[in-house]
């Protein structure tokens, strides 16, 4: 296992705009979850770890549903995202239920990660040559002794939704680096076809569709946590606005490109992602999921 990467999985969001918990609806022909599919890849392509990022109210729901499949093939860990789990010298504001947003959530595995790591999210699918690029961009770092702090991107039009709006973080890239990463909400194609969203300005944008977005598949090195944590107090001092205020991946890497002098390498994958936004995305996403198994990307059913 030495030097070998650990998968960080967020697996504590809310699945408002679902409806439910997300991390945990049957996806594949014999009830598998997108994310059996997501560790079955990181399996193949060489992690030797997972720590699942959960909350508390879903901890033995998610251990029988989730962790109990994967304990013969894997090293699984826990962590808990907690509102309450704030720097000394915070308080948790009053009111606050709100999550307090992705990067909170990697800040929840600080002391249970040693090493490179990649970040997912639970309810999304990346497909196998994105573990693969992450996995060689890793080895890679490791032998040159250079920071492993990546991205995989994937174009927009491939991760919007014909239901609803999404949130997505735009990437400006520059010879492969990340120059920088922007939060765009409510993005969705108007009767034109023409994609929308609006800038954290309050600004609609129109949006070219081959740009690279995150879809949060972050590469780091467990050096991050410290920067991390000074960028938490950051937020929470600063740009803590109200109640709902969220601490976003994107915008603590973006912060260290811009401040840091920190490059991030955006890694391209031939793998399309899809995953669930709302109710009417499953559908899609269980067609798309027959269609890799029927081109023998994928056996069925994949936990035997």
């Amino acid at each position: 296992m030495d030097g070998q990467p650990t998968l960080l999985v967020l697996a504590a969001g809310m699945g408002s705009r679902y409806g439910g918990l997300k991390q945990l609806d049957p996806m594949g022909p014999h009830g598998e979850t997108l994310l059996d599919y997501s560790v079955h890849d990181a399996i193949r392509a060489g992690f030797a770890r997972i720590v699942f990022v959960i909350r508390r109210d879903i901890e033995d729901a998610f251990r029988i549903t989730i962790g109990r499949r994967y304990e013969d093939r894997i090293a699984i860990d826990y962590v808990f995202q907690e509102l309450e789990d704030l720097p000394s010298g915070y308080r948790l504001p009053e009111g606050r239920k709100k999550p307090w947003g992705t990067a909170h959530a990697v800040r929840a595995a600080r002391n249970a990660i040693s090493g490179n790591f990649a970040v997912i999210n639970a309810d999304d699918f990346y497909g196998a040559d994105a573990y693969r690029v992450i996995v060689d961009h890793f080895r890679d770092c490791r032998a040159s002794g250079i920071d492993p702090l990546c991205l995989v991107g994937y174009p927009l039009h491939h991760t919007l939704s014909d239901h609803g709006t999404v949130n997505r973080g735009i990437c400006q890239v520059r010879e492969g680096l990340l120059q920088s990463v922007e939060e765009v909400v409510d993005i969705a194609r108007d009767r034109q076809g023409v994609i929308l969203g609006s800038d954290p300005r309050g600004t609609e944008v129109s949006l070219d569709p081959e740009c690279l977005v995150s879809m949060n598949f972050w590469g780091f090195s467990s050096s991050v946590f410290e920067a991390l944590e000074v960028q938490f107090r950051r937020f929470l001092k600063y740009d803590n606005h109200g109640i709902t205020a969220e601490f976003y991946i994107p915008s603590f890497v973006d912060r260290l490109i811009a401040h840091e002098n920190t490059g991030c390498r955006v890694l391209k994958t031939s793998s399309d992602w899809f995953g669930i936004t709302y109710p009417g995305d499953k559908p899609f996403v269980q067609k798309e999921i027959l269609r890799l198994i029927e081109t023998g990307q994928y056996p069925s059913p994949i936990l035997d």
